[in-house]
């Protein structure tokens, strides 16, 4: 007759056994190996001065590789934290250098030697901040480029490439046609 999980049961009693029984064999060496005074009683061979180099040298052997691994430890511990010093010292002097580059070059500002405003006998006055040439009468000149200045903040841009100046009101067409706006007269025909 089958029984469900029957199986199962009589497996998990079969493993606890065995856990008893390593855990009890476990403990059985366990107490034949005594450690402190009885077990370096126990261990120290037949009594012989042959056993007793050999105990020696087998611990004076556990003592260097201790002693051995130490050094080791240590050595490592200690050419990380160099390794670390070295690598602050580094860039802290980056650091510096980038804040003395930074001193030296707000040191030296370009300015310009010119006056800022030209005059010249004729009248005509040059603003050499803005590059613009003023006339005696009025009109403005582009020092970079000859052609005539207009503020831009007085211009509206039409959709076909004219152009509308509101503070003298003249308008220039694409084709370079300048037309007073109050009067309607065509002005030129250059721009």
């Amino acid at each position: 007759m089958y029984v469900p999980g029957a199986a199962t049961a009589a497996a998990n009693a079969v493993s606890s056994q065995s856990n008893w029984l390593n855990s009890t064999i476990t403990a059985i060496k366990n107490s034949a190996n005594s450690a402190g005074i009885l077990g370096a009683l126990q261990n120290s061979g037949d009594g012989s001065i042959g056993s007793f180099l050999g105990i020696t040298s087998a611990a004076a052997g556990n003592f260097a590789t201790i002693a051995t691994s130490s050094v080791s430890s240590a050595s490592s511990f200690y050419a990380q934290i160099a390794s670390q010093n070295l690598q602050q010292q580094q860039l802290k002097k980056l650091q510096d250098a980038l804040n003395s580059l930074n001193q030296t070059q707000n040191m030296v500002q370009p300015h310009n030697t010119l006056d800022s405003v030209i005059y010249l006998s004729d009248g005509t006055t040059i603003d050499t901040n803005n590059n613009i040439m003023t006339m005696p009468d009025g009109t403005q000149y582009d020092t970079t480029t000859g052609a005539k200045y207009v503020d831009p903040a007085s211009i509206i841009q039409l959709a076909n490439g004219a152009y509308l100046d509101t503070v003298n009101n003249i308008m220039t067409m694409a084709d370079g046609t300048r037309i007073d706006t109050v009067t309607g007269l065509t002005i030129s025909t250059s721009a």
